[in-house]
């Protein structure tokens, strides 16, 4: 029977022996242009040694990995400075919902290809005027005689540039949950612009989207007509599932700040003494997701809201930590050194993933009992 402790052992000695991809780095969960190739080549050595999609079913290409197997694995790769997957939305996200809701012919022709990395999929959620707040999505799907006619925009849609498939929430009937739907769109299709946005730190990982007249077939429909809020929430659910393995990227960044600081004598009791604050937060992180996780809590429920505000905090003080150990280096220094990038991405923390005040309010409401914020 395999430990956690001799799969761990299994992992180190094949990342110590497996080639690197020309170019392949810890890119994070979502790979920038330059990253396609050889994160896609990478997803491929990960699937021939079955690596690949480490929580999936056996049936499905999977090692049905338990959490301690999983974060093993997520430690390794960081420190072996290699991603763990290609990346995020296929198979923590798409794939997941493909077996919860799909339909065979879905699941047969969609799931292997993440598995093996020759499909990159986006997720086609939020939009200008419903992050946080899917409930407000306002992108319509019209049912037509051979389909389905979408029409509006969606933003913040990682990846989105370079993807095969998007999973698109759209609403097909009257306001509210019950009129959404969840779709699986082609991302070369015709009625279909996508428009990078470059961020602060020189990526453009984000984009948007816009859908003018884009013809789906009947067979994009994923689940029943109306249960797009269940594709939904089990889609972020699972989305904040993989928070915990951000620990490891954290460890391994507290490192780097603890060497720069030292280099240029800024190593003092007060930053020691922050690196420690932030160090615990990091622990704090990974055994509420496992505790979350071993206690069989819904993914969409309150303990992934206080792990996702956890994450956040925790994400944004190790950003702020890199600046100090910087000094005045930080104001001259470019967005491709480590800490001053790291620093920059942590301002979409509060944001990316369902805000910090929706996760307030669902804290405070389902646990703590307080009054219902006022909905307009």
């Amino acid at each position: 029977m395999t430990t956690p402790e001799s799969f761990r052992a299994e992992v180190r000695a094949w990342l110590a022996g497996a080639p690197r991809p020309a170019g392949l780095h810890d890119y994070g969960p979502t790979p920038t242009p330059d990253d396609i190739d050889a994160g896609r080549a990478w997803q491929g050595m990960l699937a021939e040694a079955g690596y690949a999609c480490l929580h999936w079913p056996a049936e499905h290409g999977g090692r049905e990995a338990s959490v301690a197997e999983q974060a093993a694995f997520a430690e390794e790769c960081a420190l072996a400075d290699v991603p763990r997957q290609f990346h995020l939305v296929g198979p923590d996200l798409a794939g997941p919902v493909l077996m919860a809701f799909g339909s065979s012919a879905q699941k047969e022709s969609l799931l292997e290809p993440i598995r093996t990395g020759e499909h990159l999929w986006c997720q086609l959620f939020s939009e200008p005027g419903a992050g946080s707040d899917l409930a407000a999505v306002r992108t319509k799907a019209v049912a037509v005689a051979d389909g389905w006619v979408i029409d509006g925009q969606k933003v913040w849609t990682s990846g989105a540039a370079d993807a095969q498939y998007g999973l698109l929430l759209a609403r097909s009937g009257g306001p509210g949950h019950g009129g959404l739907s969840a779709f699986v769109v082609p991302m070369d299709a015709d009625g279909i612009t996508v428009r990078p946005l470059q961020q602060m730190n020189g990526e453009s990982k984000f984009n948007e989207v816009f859908f003018d007249g884009l013809h789906l077939s009947t067979d994009a429909l994923l689940g029943e007509e109306g249960a797009g809020w269940a594709v939904a929430t089990a889609t972020l659910g699972r989305e904040r599932l993989s928070l915990g393995a951000n620990a490891v990227g954290m460890l391994k960044a507290l490192e780097e700040i603890v060497t720069e600081a030292g280099q240029r004598g800024r190593l003092d009791d007060h930053l020691r003494l922050e690196v420690v604050d932030a160090w615990l937060g990091v622990w704090l992180l990974r055994s509420t997701w496992e505790r979350a996780i071993a206690e069989g809590a819904p993914p969409g429920g309150p303990p992934f809201s206080v792990l996702k505000m956890i994450s956040t905090h925790t994400y944004q003080a190790i950003g702020d930590l890199g600046m100090e150990a910087l000094g005045l280096d930080a104001l001259a220094s470019e967005h491709d050194e480590p800490l001053v990038d790291r620093m920059l991405v942590a301002h979409a923390q509060t944001i990316l993933g369902g805000t910090t005040e929706i996760q307030r309010n669902i804290l405070g409401e389902r646990i703590l009992g307080l009054p219902r914020e006022p909905r307009a």
